[in-house]
């Protein structure tokens, strides 16, 4: 595990260090997705490969859950569950929050699509979205009770459509957290 981490925290850096060169080392549109799975907020295994061939995924990355703009974004992505449901399509939110904090923010707020657990940022490394330490807890009030909320990284706020053929058809990596939830269903609409 100490190896994998020590791999990860060197992929990172060289998404870092590429992304500062001006190199883009993540997946585009036309780049076929490779099958992914992390646990979900309900503490049980997701699995990319259940979604693909069935419904168009939107896959969207942020940076922390219960935070201003990631609550923005996915209470915006929940209002719009009946436009998406329409087009087909399953929205599912990656951070590098423990699953404990993506249950407490999925509670908080209602959220009616799944989030999915990356603290080792294996699969933001995959879509080649940038990841980089940041704060690891804070502190949030549910239902009355205070919580410390602990993340192993913080990841870029980029999002991505992928067809039901497993290709990206969009990516977006300059995402308006209030707004990304609109810009997917213009998408899907044109698809």
């Amino acid at each position: 595990m100490k190896l994998f981490r020590n791999l990860t925290a060197t992929f990172a850096i060289l998404l870092v260090v590429n992304a500062i060169n001006g190199q883009d080392s993540g997946l585009n549109v036309g780049d076929k997705v490779a099958s992914f799975k992390a646990l979900a907020d309900n503490g049980k295994v997701w699995k990319s490969k259940d979604f693909v061939g069935k419904s168009n995924l939107v896959v969207y990355f942020y940076p922390a859950a219960m935070t201003g703009g990631c609550t923005k974004q996915a209470c915006a992505y929940r209002d719009a569950q009946d436009d998406l449901s329409g087009l087909n399509a399953e929205v599912v939110g990656i951070s590098g929050d423990e699953v404990k904090n993506l249950e407490l923010f999925r509670k908080a707020h209602n959220l009616n699509f799944t989030l999915l657990s990356d603290p080792d940022g294996e699969i933001a490394g995959m879509f080649g979205v940038p990841i980089r330490e940041g704060k690891k807890s804070i502190e949030r009030e549910v239902e009355g009770q205070q919580y410390t909320l602990n993340r192993g990284l913080t990841t870029s706020r980029w999002t991505y459509i992928i067809d039901k053929n497993g290709k990206i058809v969009y990516r977006s990596t300059q995402v308006n957290a209030a707004e990304d939830s609109n810009e997917v269903i213009q998408v899907l609409k044109d698809l």
